[in-house]
Order: C-alpha cells, then sequence, then structure tokens
C-alpha cells in the first residue's frame, strides 16, 4: 500500500509503503538504490544484514544508498517505510548527507523516546493510516523552521532533473543553475550524498523500470533502453549490475517486488 504525502509536505517526503509479512520462513531480500533517504517505523522488522549478520533497529533512518543491500527476514514483519526526498534526511539530522550515505541510523540514537508511541501502534495492530497520520504531524512540525535557499536550489535542480527523466549532461546543469559543475559537485556532496552524474544515472536506471514493468520482451529491451536514455543495451545492463546486482531479466524474474526497490531473491 502507497500512500501520498499531504501537499506542503510533498516537498519533503515522495510517499509512505506500508509493507508486510506474515510467513515465518527466512527470506533474502535486497534494498536497492532509488535516490532518495528514508525512515523505516517498525515494532520489530526483524531484518538481519546480510553482511554483518546483525539485527537492524526496529525503527531506523537510512541514507541514499550508493547500490544496494542484501538483508535477510526471521519471522513476520511488518513496518512503514517513509521515502523521503533526497535532501530531507540531513535537514531532519542536521548533518550532511555524505556523513550519512549507505548508513543505517537507529532512531532511537537520534529522537529517543519519539517514536516508541509509532512502535506501538503497529505491535498493537494498528490502522497504518492512523500511524500516518502521526507521522505527518511529526514531519510538519519538523519543516515549521524557515528552509535555507541551498536547499530551495537543489529542490529545483532535482525536480530539473526529474522532468528529463535523468538524461541530461552537467553542461546542461551549469547552464541551468549559472553554477560551474564542481559547485554543483560540492552542494549535492553535502545535501544529497552523491554527485549529479550519479543521482541522474539513479533517476535514468528508475525511469527504465518503470518503463520495463509495463511489460518486456527480448525484442523490445533494446528499444526501451534507447528509449531511456541509454547509447546501447551493454551499457544499461552494467548500469543495472551495478545498482541493482542483477540484470534486467533478472529482476523481471524476481517474483516478490515488495516495492520497486526492495525485492526478495
Amino acid at each position: 500500500m502507497q500512500i501520498s504525502p499531504p501537499k506542503h509536505l510533498a516537498p519533503f517526503i515522495r510517499h509512505y509503503i506500508f509493507l508486510e509479512n506474515n510467513e515465518k520462513d527466512i527470506k533474502n531480500v535486497r534494498l536497492f538504490t532509488d535516490g532518495s533517504s528514508g525512515l523505516i517505523v517498525s515494532a520489530n522488522t526483524n531484518l538481519y544484514s546480510h553482511h554483518s549478520e546483525e539485527q537492524i533497529p526496529a525503527s531506523f533512518f537510512y541514507g541514499i544508498l550508493n547500490s544496494y543491500k542484501d538483508f535477510y527476514t526471521k519471522g513476520n514483519f511488518s513496518f512503514i517505510a517513509v521515502v523521503f526526498q533526497p535532501y530531507f534526511l540531513n535537514m531532519l539530522l542536521n548533518t550532511s548527507a555524505k556523513e550519512v550515505k549507505n548508513q543505517i541510523i537507529s532512531v532511537e540514537d537520534v529522537i529517543k523516546d519519539k517514536f516508541t508511541p509509532l512502535q506501538e501502534k503497529l505491535f498493537y495492530k494498528a490502522y497504518p493510516l492512523t500511524i500516518i497520520d502521526d507521522l505527518n504531524v511529526f514531519f510538519t512540525q519538523c519543516i515549521s523552521k524557515e528552509i535555507g535557499t541551498d536547499y530551495q536550489l537543489i529542490a529545483t535542480i532535482q525536480q530539473h532533473i526529474l522532468k528529463h527523466k535523468g538524461s541530461i549532461a552537467s553542461k546542461d546543469l551549469e547552464y541551468f543553475t549559472g553554477y560551474s559543475e564542481r559547485h554543483l559537485e560540492r552542494k549535492f556532496d553535502d545535501y544529497l550524498g552523491i554527485s549529479p552524474k550519479k543521482y541522474t544515472n539513479i533517476i535514468r536506471l528508475h525511469y527504465f523500470l518503470s518503463l520495463m514493468n509495463q511489460g518486456i520482451s527480448d525484442e523490445n529491451m533494446t528499444t526501451l533502453s534507447y528509449h531511456a536514455g541509454y547509447s546501447d543495451q551493454s551499457h544499461l545492463i552494467r548500469e543495472f549490475k551495478k545498482n541493482i546486482g542483477l540484470t534486467p531479466k533478472q529482476y523481471v524474474k524476481t517474483e516478490n517486488k515488495m516495492a520497486v526497490n526492495f525485492i526478495e531473491l
């Protein structure tokens, strides 16, 4: 279930997603980059890192990913994912985005007990929209302060990139903003944690995913890749494997796509 935020929060939050798994079997899952940071609110996610085998905190922030992270689940879980606009996390935490890139940060470490009531509501199976209403109130309070001009600049550039579906060159961004490539790289590093080129590549890849999810065959794979701005199919496959860890055909064959960028392996 995907829910849009109220209009005044749309510049900061892309959407909410409620996910639930009632099976007790161990599942291997992958979260791959979509150019966003976010928040997971859960009573108990039962998620464990494949890399360290440590349990992931029940509720946590995550910074923008360079590529993907693999987890496994033990037992059932339910959680609400708050998918941020990419610059919103460092606004909330008052830190540089490059410091939280690829990081998972326990909510308890930075917000203390503010999310305990929400976790309890999830534990007792409260209706997800009720919890999302509470989150809307919380985030509205967070953005009550004045937004700086740098955030406004980054948001404007981001919307320009989205408008062009990621198919935009560095020189075009220089012309659009009046800033040098190096200046834009520094701003993106501070406010997104990745470069403008990396962000445009992610947006272009997800545009291809949106085309692919409408239906794909071997015959039209090349056509779709050109339509999404890739110079050739081998270029697309390299980007796909680097960011998702799969080929396009392998992604299509994954049966359980809990979200576009959260899949069961």
